[in-house]
């Protein structure tokens, strides 16, 4: 496997169980903690939780550990298939981190990214934790998925914007820093414009350092 190859799984991999776990946190607590006690009776979502034997999932009840287990493998195949891949495409038509600010690319990415996982991951949200014991509906299917979405958004944005990127990137620098070193080497003598997203993480990553050293 090259380089670039394991850069790009790692970043992936990093991205996808740090955000699966805070959109397990937003969910269960956030959104439908409350909801969850009052059904239950009990005075914590934990509790709750464990009360009516895990969280509801698929049509049954299901471990947290597992919930989570079965969002990071489709959250990562996702991520890898198709939401990186055109999330660079997108930002690429209009913006170069070896001339732009990288700032204004890695928003360009995030804002990408957001647009295209968030609608699919609340789909197969909705698909997972779909009321099965009532009617079906798709009607009703679609408007969840919409409020899902609604929901999610706004939270998988900021999320992405101030915390989650920000850290993975933290990672990239350390994990993989001959690999930056050589991506910077290659750029010595021109500008040569990133073909994936691995490569553009390194260029946003020496622009960083570039504008760092003439401030």
């Amino acid at each position: 496997m090259s380089r670039n190859r394991t850069q790009h799984l790692v970043y992936a991999l990093i991205t996808v169980f740090i955000t699966v776990h805070l959109f397990v946190f937003y969910s269960l607590y956030v959104i439908e903690g409350d909801s969850l006690m009052q059904t239950t009776g009990t005075t914590s979502v934990l509790q709750a939780i464990n009360s009516q034997g895990g969280v509801y999932m698929l049509g049954s009840y299901l471990p947290i550990w597992l919930m989570i287990v079965i969002e990071t493998v489709c959250a990562f195949v996702l991520a890898v298939a198709m939401g990186s891949p055109l999330a660079f495409r997108l930002a690429s038509r209009k913006f170069d981190p070896r001339r732009n600010h990288p700032m204004i690319f890695e928003s360009a990415i995030i804002t990408a990214t957001v647009s295209l996982m968030c609608p699919s991951m609340s789909l197969l949200a909705d698909v997972f934790y779909y009321p099965y014991y009532e009617e079906f509906d798709v009607v009703d299917f679609m408007c969840r998925w919409f409020r899902l979405i609604c929901y999610n958004l706004p939270f998988a944005y900021f999320s992405q914007m101030f915390f989650v990127q920000p850290f993975v990137r933290f990672a990239i620098r350390h994990l993989f820093a001959e690999n930056i070193s050589q991506r910077n080497e290659q750029n010595i003598s021109k500008t040569v414009k990133p073909s994936d997203e691995t490569e553009a993480i390194a260029d946003v990553i020496i622009r960083e350092d570039e504008i760092a050293a003439t401030d």
